[in-house]
């Protein structure tokens, strides 16, 4: 082999294995973007059991407008938050308030006696162990996209290509507290 063919067997392995490294690096943007997209997916979900859960407590609990106003402002808030940081801020403010609800719901014994109660404090409980699942999901998928993008060689292609670093959906020292609901 001539030293011109060698060099072109060598130029076409440099070639493979930047769309290699390309190719991995959009990948995982795509990892990370759908792992978000299920996060979207479990809150919506959760938000959506919100008013029911909120109209089941206020049929027993009339004089708690206050609360009631407070959460649906929030889920309102939570519904357009877009970001990981949105998101957080979202969650930060809505746990109180539905550690209050659920503090409501304690003083009525015939509530927590009721079936659809207790059948939407069990989709809600369903649904924050998707959520919590969601989440570690799409901050692992964050923790390998963000490594490839620092990493030698192939933060060389992701800065010349745009691709940057994902944010963490990171949760306040409201949230790590655990949430104790007893009926």
């Amino acid at each position: 082999m001539t030293p011109a063919g060698y060099l072109l067997v060598l130029l076409g392995i440099l070639a493979l294995w930047l769309l290699l490294l390309y190719n991995g690096l959009v990948k995982w943007r795509n990892i990370v973007a759908g792992a978000w997209a299920q996060i979207d997916v479990q809150l919506k979900r959760r938000y959506e059991l919100i008013p029911n859960l909120v109209e089941t407590v206020r049929g027993y609990a009339r004089h708690e407008r206050d609360l009631f106003e407070q959460i649906a402002r929030i889920r309102a808030a939570a519904l357009t938050a877009g970001s990981p940081r949105d998101v957080a801020s979202a969650d930060t403010q809505l746990a109180p308030a539905m550690r209050s609800l659920f503090a409501v719901a304690e003083a009525y014994p015939a509530l927590k006696a009721d079936q659809h109660f207790r059948s939407l404090m069990e989709e809600l409980t369903a649904t924050e162990n998707k959520v919590a699942f969601a989440r570690q999901y799409y901050n692992d998928s964050v923790r390998v996209y963000n490594t490839k993008t620092e990493q030698f060689p192939s933060a060389v292609l992701a800065a010349r290509f745009g691709f940057r670093p994902a944010e963490y959906l990171e949760i306040d020292a409201v949230q790590r507290e655990v949430q104790q609901v007893t009926f």
